[in-house]
């Protein structure tokens, strides 16, 4: 398979985001592809928290919560999908399905041993990351869910729909502007830097490209039956805490997609609403990590 790594001297001038990179070399079935990932806390701790990012951002979109989950004496692994932030970024854009995400995310937890596991997850880190419970339910304990989907061969939003199409029009997407565009008002320079730096040229944006296409919206897609069964799992045999934030200026997956979504989320209590928040609702993250905090531990208090 051929890919890219962005050079590191792309992120020596990325500031606010102190954790150190670590990487994983050999995930079984990804021989020669170096994912990264920040892993911080203790490694015994008695609860993980896993946060995965979605399109087209890495895990600087989490540096906001991640202070938050540290200071419970948590583990905090956060890492970045293949094509994004520091991995490695194969260059076919059809090397990008929903089984490769899917299965490097498996290998992944499986290989750092992640027990006691809260997912954290917004956009595809949902779609991929709301799959797993039913695959380790020995591993994943809680949930907390941001503006993301199951998509089940069926179209998402009328906001989804016009993102895709636009996608698919510019093969060089600008994400840095695409995530201010979302996050209107909260991103400074340095935060535009830091959204930049994976992509030094349109080559390194294969999956920047890909996963717009790969959203199973329509029926025969590929991962549109493991959603539905994801889907079925969490509603009849989910019985973790979960809780939701929902950002209420996301046009692509606000509040109607997470009021659908939160139908088959068993024992979803209603959402914390972020108004004005948009889609990377995480660049409003510190409150929602104090607040899911605050509700998984009176969770645990019954």
């Amino acid at each position: 398979m051929d890919f890219l790594r962005t050079p590191e001297e792309r992120f020596e001038r990325i500031t606010g985001f102190p954790w150190s990179p670590r990487y994983l070399e050999q995930l079984s079935g990804f021989e020669g592809l170096r994912m990264h990932y920040v892993d911080e806390g203790p490694k015994d701790a008695s609860h993980t928290f896993l946060c995965l990012h979605g399109e087209p951002t890495w895990a600087y979109l989490y540096r906001k919560m991640i202070p938050v989950f540290l200071e419970t004496g948590a583990r905090v692994v956060v890492p970045d999908l293949f094509g994004f932030g520091r991995s490695d970024k194969p260059t076919d854009d059809r090397e990008y399905t929903f089984g490769f995400h899917r299965r490097s995310l498996i290998r992944m937890v499986e290989a750092l041993d992640l027990r006691s596991v809260t997912i954290v997850c917004q956009d595809w880190g949902g779609i991929l990351g709301l799959t797993l419970p039913m695959e380790m339910p020995d591993r994943i304990a809680r949930l907390l869910v941001m503006n993301t989907g199951l998509p089940i061969g069926e179209p998402v939003s009328p906001g989804f729909a016009f993102w895709k199409a636009y996608a698919a029009s510019d093969p060089d997407l600008p994400v840095a502007g695409l995530v201010a565009l979302s996050s209107p008002g909260v991103l400074t320079p340095p935060d535009l830097t830091a959204y930049g730096a994976p992509f030094p040229d349109q080559r390194y944006k294969a999956g920047v490209r890909a996963f717009p296409q790969r959203v199973p919206v329509e029926p025969g897609m590929e991962g549109a039956d493991v959603c539905r069964a994801a889907r079925d799992y969490l509603r009849e045999k989910w019985d973790g805490p979960v809780r939701m934030a929902v950002g209420t200026a996301d046009p692509v997956l606000g509040p109607p997609v997470m009021e659908a979504l939160r139908e088959h989320l068993r024992g979803c209590p209603e959402p914390l609403r972020v108004e004005g928040a948009g889609h990377f609702v995480q660049e409003w993250g510190e409150g929602i990590a104090r607040w899911a905090v605050e509700e998984f531990a009176a969770a645990e208090r019954g």
